[in-house]
C-alpha cells in the first residue's frame, strides 16, 4: 500500500460497526460471556491503535480485544463511535467495554472504572515545511493547535496558555478541537492549525504517512500517561474477568508481543 493511499484512508471519518471472525481454541480463565462476545466500543479512524484495512479492523486495539476475547472463550466484535462519545455509550450499554486508546484521568475514572493496559505520551506535529517548529507545550504560545474531541490533553494547553503563555506576555494557545484524529491531520494540512497535538505512537504514524508534509516536532514524551480499558461501574464481573484474561495474556507472553508490536510500554506499577 502506498504512503499517498494510506494517508487517503487515514483522512476519512468512519461510522460502521464490524465484526471479527471468531477465535479459534479459546482458553478460558474465566466464565464465558453470556452472549458468546466481547463487545468493544472504539473509534476506528486511529491508527496504529484501530483502523480499517479494506473491510478488516486492525490495530493494537484490536488486536488486544481479540486475545482477551479468545481467553473468554468469546468472539470480539466493534463498534464504531466518536471518541468524545465512548464513555456515554459504554454507560448507555452500546457495548460492553471500551478499548480505544484512551488515557485514565480522574474525570473518566468517575464515570467508569479503568484498567491499565499501555502507556504511551503525547507529540507535536506541524508542517515540514512550516518556519515554527514546536518541541514543548510552552512553545505552542500564540499558535493554533489541533486536538482531536475529548482529548485529555486539550485541559493542560488550556492551563499552559492561562498559566505560562499569558504569564509570560505571550499570545494564546488556540485551540481547535475535531471529532477525529484525522480531521485535525487535514486542518494542519490545509493550514488551518500551525500544530496537532496527538498521542506518540498515532503522531508518529500520521508523519510518517504524509508524504513527508508533517513531521514530529516535540523532542520527548510529552505528558506520559497510561492507557485503559473502560468498564462500567455496575458490571464488576466483567471488570474482574477482564483483569484476570489481562493477566493471563501477560503470563504467556502473548500481551508483551503486542505493545512491543506497537511502540507501546506497560503501563506504571503502583506502589
Amino acid at each position: 500500500m502506498t504512503a499517498k493511499s494510506t494517508t487517503a484512508r487515514l483522512l476519512l471519518t468512519f461510522a460502521a460497526v464490524a465484526s471479527v471472525h471468531p477465535a479459534a481454541n479459546a482458553q478460558t480463565t474465566a466464565e464465558p460471556l453470556a452472549s458468546g462476545q466481547l463487545k468493544i466500543g472504539m473509534e476506528i479512524s486511529y491508527p496504529p491503535f484501530e483502523s480499517y484495512a479494506g473491510s478488516e479492523i486492525v490495530g493494537a486495539d484490536p488486536e488486544l480485544a481479540r486475545a482477551l476475547a479468545k481467553q473468554l472463550g468469546s468472539t470480539a466484535s466493534f463498534v464504531d463511535t466518536r471518541f468524545s462519545g465512548l464513555i456515554l455509550g459504554l454507560n448507555a450499554r452500546h457495548y460492553d467495554a471500551v478499548i480505544s486508546g484512551m488515557y485514565v484521568t480522574p474525570e473518566r475514572v468517575a464515570q467508569a472504572r479503568a484498567i491499565p493496559y499501555a502507556q504511551t505520551g503525547a507529540a507535536i506535529l506541524a508542517g515540514a515545511s512550516a518556519s515554527v517548529k514546536p518541541k514543548a507545550m510552552t512553545d505552542l504560545c500564540g499558535l493554533r493547535v489541533a486536538v482531536e474531541q475529548g482529548a485529555s490533553w486539550a485541559p493542560t494547553l488550556h492551563k499552559v496558555s492561562d498559566d505560562y503563555c499569558k504569564a509570560k506576555g505571550k499570545g494564546e494557545i488556540s485551540i481547535s478541537e475535531f471529532p477525529s484524529a484525522p480531521e485535525a491531520l487535514q486542518a494542519l494540512l490545509s493550514n488551518n492549525v500551525q500544530a496537532q497535538m496527538e498521542i506518540a505512537v498515532a503522531a508518529h504514524m500520521l508523519a510518517d504517512k504524509s508524504s513527508g508534509r508533517v513531521v514530529v516536532t516535540s523532542t520527548e514524551l510529552i505528558e506520559p500517561q497510561t492507557l485503559g480499558i473502560y468498564v462500567r461501574k455496575d458490571d464488576p464481573a466483567l471488570y474482574g474477568t477482564l483483569n484476570k484474561a489481562l493477566e493471563q495474556l501477560e503470563r504467556s507472553g502473548e500481551y508483551s508481543k503486542i505493545i512491543k508490536k506497537y511502540n507501546l510500554l506497560p503501563p506504571a506499577k503502583s506502589s
